[in-house]
């Protein structure tokens, strides 16, 4: 297999839109162009800046201002309050404060004094980088095509070969004030260079005028590629194929099987988020000859290490052959053995002052004929390694193949990992929501209950699959939510809880796009209303089916992933307070909602040695946003208890002990208390929200 050739980079620099624009404006323009193509940078990665004149709020007097990315933050997205703002003679200056590269850290706390109109934007540690480089323009991405070059073994030699002395070069050194200093020499000593390339690290270009700083920068990567693809035309890729690629079905497959029993093994101190990565360049990689030379040195670039590790774990599989329970017995031996190897890493490079060891479990794993999963605190930050490693892929695929990869010195890598700096950042951290990590699965979630609860849950941090049989609701919904939450916190899937298959299936998207299960909130439901002697048998299994037989499948596929995983698990059932009180004119109603609770008491008893809780809340009279109260069974209800449609929900109001509607959001709140660690000694239990209602008192 091998990946498309890259297009070139198209040069989408408006004059009439820059020209109505400010000189920051025109930098947050730029900026959103250079990382609207991960080709240029990666996301988070790289970082711009322009020195603009402006006036001094205290003075009056005209200052130079460094406008340059502050820290965090992802050049496509960023607006102007992405900036950090600095005083320029100030950051010149700092030069005499400076006591050589043992001290250069020490430096970045003098920074928040350079600070321009008290901007609250933090600067970030490349702040020297830029404010040294004596052009008033300058960028800094992370391409791929460049850092292929600058892991190159001899990237000095390639730079001069494809540039000339139009980019110059810079041996390896960790981002900070001595870079800086290095980068403002080397401006001063070639005024003709455009840029630079930095060993391991990346690209640094400049300009006179905001187009030309961004039209280099395009340039320069365009000729880089263009370079690749002359010199790899016609060469072997990673030594060739070793294997071949599963069809993409079994991959999933595979991956929904792996992904739960990898997600346990790692979770053991904090819950993770699980992505997975079947695309070409992936596959190309995972199959070839040079799979496991290439991964164990790791990646270069800081930017790929810090989010990848030291570096990835490659399963043993034959695709030819694939015992993918050979795979899942192993696979805890093969985790056991890469925290000991990680302990040693640590152990080995090591400073007195380095901060205690973090997590020892791989974020990458790679599964030739497979693909890639990762593993993260979070979803956004599991998937964005994946995109990380594949720009170290596209990154060893280049250099591999016109030179020899180098990856990052083992203890230079540790040095960033590790750094204080990066300590202090982590701990600046805000406190994590009480549901990160967790992943739930919510049925019937396109509807006022099932919407509300995942509204309620993704408030909270977790990751929320919509189950539903409504395909428009549905994907209104995951609108509505992703918009909301963002779209890595969110995913649909068409579910009939009524067919075994679609159930197994379902559970298995579910897994394959976040990694396992953690909740399930078996919420799907109708309701019917008829007297006895007119419930036909199809009325009654059309309820059996939905609310008894729907509610045991989907039990039975989370327990079967709770006991794969092997951290606990949490389910809900949304029953009904006419699971306690009988109701006239609804057996089978009725009935099927006592069989829910009474299935709930049993996993209660069944799960609670291997920490799965299974609990229930009892709505009542939930009609606002409800899609059941939208058919036949308003009807039904209103002409039982002789009213009209207006009147259903007061009467329902004027018989509740407390007078009181109820509304989706209140059962939400009832789910969450039973998902959330704050009913971690529940089980069993239910919790009636139904404004209170004597008959259906549980003791």
């Amino acid at each position: 297999m091998s990946t498309t050739a890259p297009k070139r980079l198209a040069n989408l620099w408006d004059d009439a839109k820059a020209a109505a624009m400010s000189e920051p404006e025109r930098l947050v323009y730029r900026s959103n162009l250079l990382g609207s193509d991960k080709r240029v940078t990666n996301y988070g990665g790289g970082n711009t800046s322009s020195k603009i004149w402006q006036k001094d709020p205290l003075t009056g007097q005209d200052v130079e201002v460094l406008w340059v990315k502050g820290s965090g933050g992802d050049n496509a997205s960023i607006k102007l309050d992405g900036f950090s703002t600095l005083y320029m003679d100030k950051l010149r200056a700092l030069k005499g404060l400076y006591r050589g590269v043992e001290f250069e850290d020490e430096m970045v706390g003098y920074l928040p004094h350079a600070t321009f109109n008290l901007n609250p934007r933090a600067a970030s540690i490349d702040t020297p980088l830029h404010a040294y480089v004596n052009r008033p323009f300058v960028d800094h991405m992370h391409p791929d095509a460049i850092i292929a070059i600058a892991a190159s073994k001899n990237s000095r030699e390639l730079t001069q070969q494809i540039f000339g002395d139009t980019i110059g070069w810079l041996p390896w050194k960790k981002p900070g004030f001595e870079l800086g200093l290095w980068l403002g020499k080397f401006c001063e000593e070639n005024p003709n260079a455009k840029g630079l390339i930095l060993e391991s690290h990346g690209l640094f270009t400049w300009g006179d005028t905001p187009k030309e700083c961004y039209e280099t920068t395009i340039s320069v990567i365009n000729q880089a590629i263009e370079w690749f693809e002359q010199q790899t035309e016609s060469k072997t890729i990673f030594g060739g194929a070793a294997v071949h690629a599963l069809p993409a079905e079994q991959r999933r497959a595979i991956a929904a099987k792996l992904m739960p029993k990898i997600r346990g093994l790692i979770s053991e101190d904090s819950h993770k988020l699980g992505h997975f990565d079947d695309s070409p360049a992936v596959l190309e990689f995972v199959n070839s000859n040079n799979l496991r030379p290439l991964a164990a040195l790791g990646t270069s670039c800081p930017d790929h290490f810090l989010r990848t590790k030291i570096r990835p774990l490659v399963i043993e599989f034959d695709p030819a052959n694939p015992d993918i329970d050979a795979v899942v017995a192993k696979i805890p031996e093969d985790i056991a053995a890469y925290r000991v190897d990680y302990q040693a890493y640590y152990d080995r490079c090591k400073h007195d002052n380095s901060p205690a060891v973090r997590d020892p479990n791989a974020v990458v794993y790679l599964m030739p004929g497979v693909g890639m999963f990762t593993f993260a605190k979070d979803k956004a930050t599991a998937r964005i390694s994946g995109e990380f490693y594949v720009n170290a892929i596209n990154v060893m695929r280049g250099a591999s193949t016109v030179s020899t990869y180098v990856g990052l010195p083992e203890q230079e890598a540790f040095d960033i990992e590790y750094w204080l700096l990066e300590e202090a950042k982590l701990a600046r951290m805000p406190k994590p929501k009480s549901l990160a990590g967790k992943i739930a699965l919510v049925t019937g979630g396109a509807g006022g209950i099932g919407k509300a609860t995942a509204v309620r849950l993704l408030r909270e941090g977790a990751c929320v699959v919509l189950a539903d049989i409504d395909e428009t609701a549905l994907a209104a919904a995951t609108e509505e939510l992703s918009g909301a939450f963002g779209k890595d916190f969110v995913r649909p899937v068409i579910v009939n809880v009524t067919r075994e298959d679609a159930v197994i299936a379902g559970f298995a998207h579910a897994v394959v796009e976040f990694g396992g299960l953690d909740i399930l909130v078996s919420n799907a439901g109708l309701a019917s209303s008829a007297p006895i002697e007119e419930t036909t048998l199809e009325l009654w299994n059309k309820n059996m089916d939905i609310l008894s037989t729907g509610y045991f499948l989907v039990s039975r596929e989370a327990f079967r992933l709770f006991r794969s995983q092997k951290i606990g698990g949490n389910v809900v059932f949304v029953a009904s307070k006419n699971g306690l009180a009988a109701s006239p004119n609804a057996s089978a109603y009725c009935t099927a909602k006592a069989a829910e609770i009474h299935l709930a008491r049993c996993l209660a008893l069944e799960g609670a040695g291997e920490q799965i809780r299974v609990n229930v809340v009892n709505p009542d009279a939930v009609l606002r946003g409800s899609k059941i109260w939208a058919g036949e069974w308003l009807e039904q209800r209103a002409s039982t208890y002789k009213t009209d449609k207006g009147g259903l929900e007061e009467m329902y109001r004027e018989r509740s002990l407390l007078k009181r509607s109820v509304f989706p959001e209140d059962i939400a709140e009832a789910i969450y208390f039973f998902a959330s660690e704050a009913s971690a000694k529940s089980t069993g239990n239910i919790i009636n929200v139904d404004a209170g209602n004597a008959q259906s008192f549980t003791r």
